[in-house]
C-alpha cells in the first residue's frame, strides 16, 4: 500500500497561506506531517507545498525541531529532514524555539534509538550488525567483547580500539552499540564536520545544521570516531569537553551555543597504528582510559569454512610480522574478500589477488608463502592478451 502524500487536516490549525498561526503552531504542523510520512526524507519545500506555507517558515521549524531532537536532517544538500521516536510528542505539545545566544539545547526526554546499556540483555551469541552481516563476540577480560563494551558505556569509561585495518574493530562496535553516529576521521576531517556548519537553503536562508557530535550529544547516543589518529589534533579537541566532567561543548560559530550531553551519550574511537599519518597524541590517550588492541581472529575464519591454506598463509605471515620481518600480513577482511574471490573465478585467482593486495616492499616475502602453501607460483591478478573473436 502506498503512503498517502497528503496528511489529514492538523486539529485546531489551518493550512491556509494568509492564516496567523499561534506560537509554535507551525512546528505542530511540521511535526504532524513527518509523522504521517515517517520514514520518508521530505525537503522543507515538500512540507511547505503540503501545509500551503512558505518553504522559509517551514524550514525554521524544522531546524527547531530537530534542535530540539524532535527530526533528524539526512542531508544537507538538498536539505532533508524525517521523523525520529520522539516526533510525534511535538505533534500535540509545541516545541519551544531555541533561545537567543548563547543558549542551552533542551535534552529529548527519550533517546531517539536504543542505547543497549545496562538494561541490553548479556550477549551470548552471534549479533547482527546494522548492514546485516553476522559478528561474532570473542574473549574480552572473561566475557563476550561485545557485553564488556556495553559495560564500560554505562561506566562512562571511553574506549579506544586498536589494530591494523580489518581486524574487526568497526564490526565490534557496531555489534555493541545500536544506536551509533560514525564519523570517518582523516586528514580532511574540519571541526565543521563535527560540530556542523551554516547551509543554504532552497529560499536562499543560511541555517546552521548541526554536525554528528551534536546529534550523538543531544539523542544520548554513541559516537564512533574511526581512524581518530588521522584527524588532525587541533580539530580533534572539539569533542575533549563532551567526554570529560563538563559534559558540553560550546559552538562559537552557531552563536556560542551551549550544547549539553544528554544520559547516554559514549565515545568510542579506532587507532590504526601502522597507517601512514596516524598519530596517537597524549591528549588523546589520555582521554580514553580504557585502549583494546584488536587482532585477526585466525580461529574464527577456520570457523567460517575459509580455504585453510589461506588461512596457513595468514597465520605465517603474521607470524613474521610479530618478528619485525614484514609490515604486512592479511587480517579476516582480506581472508573474506580470498573467500568470496575463490567462490566467483578460483583459489588460484584469490591466492594471487592475496599477493597484490600486499605492499609493494613486503610482496615478494608474501608470494614466497603463498608459493610454499599452494604448491606453485602465484602472480598478482592481472589482464592477459587480447580474446581473438571466434570465427564462424
Amino acid at each position: 500500500m502506498t503512503t498517502p502524500t497528503t496528511p489529514p487536516p492538523v486539529s485546531g490549525s489551518t493550512t491556509a497561506p494568509a492564516s496567523r498561526l499561534r506560537n509554535g503552531e507551525l512546528r505542530r504542523m511540521v511535526a504532524h506531517v513527518l509523522v504521517y510520512r515517517a520514514g520518508a526524507e521530505l525537503t522543507p519545500r515538500a512540507i511547505a507545498q503540503t501545509l500551503g506555507r512558505s518553504s522559509g517558515a517551514v524550514g525554521n521549524a524544522l531546524a527547531a525541531l530537530a534542535d530540539s531532537g524532535h527530526a533528524e536532517r539526512t542531508s544537507i544538500k538538498p536539505l532533508r529532514y524525517r521523523a525520529t521516536a520522539t516526533t510525534v510528542d511535538a505533534t500535540t505539545v509545541p516545541t519551544p524555539a531555541p533561545s537567543g545566544s548563547p543558549r542551552r539545547t533542551r535534552t529529548p526526554r527519550t533517546p531517539a534509538v536504543p542505547t543497549g546499556g545496562a538494561t541490553a540483555t548479556v550477549v551470548t551469541g552471534p549479533v547482527t550488525r546494522p548492514n546485516g552481516q553476522i559478528y561474532h563476540p570473542r574473549t574480552l577480560s572473561g566475557m563476550p567483547d561485545v557485553t564488556a563494551l556495553r559495560k564500560l558505556r554505562d561506566a562512562g569509561v571511553a574506549a579506544l580500539l586498536y589494530g591494523p585495518p580489518g581486524t574487526g574493530k568497526t564490526s565490534v562496535v557496531e555489534a555493541a552499540f545500536g544506536d551509533l553516529i560514525t564519523v570517518q576521521g582523516d586528514g580532511d576531517t574540519t571541526v565543521a564536520d563535527l560540530v556542523g556548519e551554516y547551509t543554504q537553503t532552497p529560499d536562499g536562508r543560511f541555517v546552521f545544521v548541526h554536525g554528528p557530535l551534536v546529534r550523538a550529544m543531544r539523542e544520548g547516543r554513541t559516537l564512533f570516531i574511526d581512524d581518530a589518529t588521522l584527524i588532525p589534533p587541533t580539530v580533534l579537541a572539539v569533542v575533549y569537553p563532551a567526554m570529560d566532567g563538563r559534559r558540553q561543548i560550546i559552538i562559537k560559530a552557531n552563536g556560542g551555543e551551549t550544547v549539553d550531553a544528554a544520559p547516554g551519550f559514549y565515545v568510542v574511537a579506532g587507532h590504526n597504528p601502522g597507517v601512514h599519518g596516524a598519530v596517537l597524541t597524549d591528549a588523546l590517550a589520555s582521554r580514553f582510559s580504557v585502549q583494546i588492541q584488536v587482532s585477526t581472529d585466525y580461529d574464527l575464519a577456520d570457523q567460517l569454512k575459509i580455504d585453510p591454506r589461506a588461512v596457513k598463509v595468514a597465520r605465517n605471515l603474521a607470524t613474521r610480522q610479530a618478528n619485525g620481518e614484514i609490515g604486512w600480513a592479511p587480517q579476516l577482511r582480506e581472508l573474506l574478500a580470498f573467500h568470496k574471490i575463490a567462490d566467483v573465478l578460483d583459489p588460484t585467482a584469490a591466492a594471487g589477488n592475496l599477493v597484490g593486495t600486499a605492499p609493494e616492499e613486503d610482496r615478494d616475502i608474501v608470494a614466497s608463502v603463498v608459493r610454499t602453501v599452494f604448491g606453485k607460483p602465484v602472480t598478482p591478478l592481472a589482464l592477459g592478451t587480447r580474446i581473438q573473436p571466434t570465427r564462424p
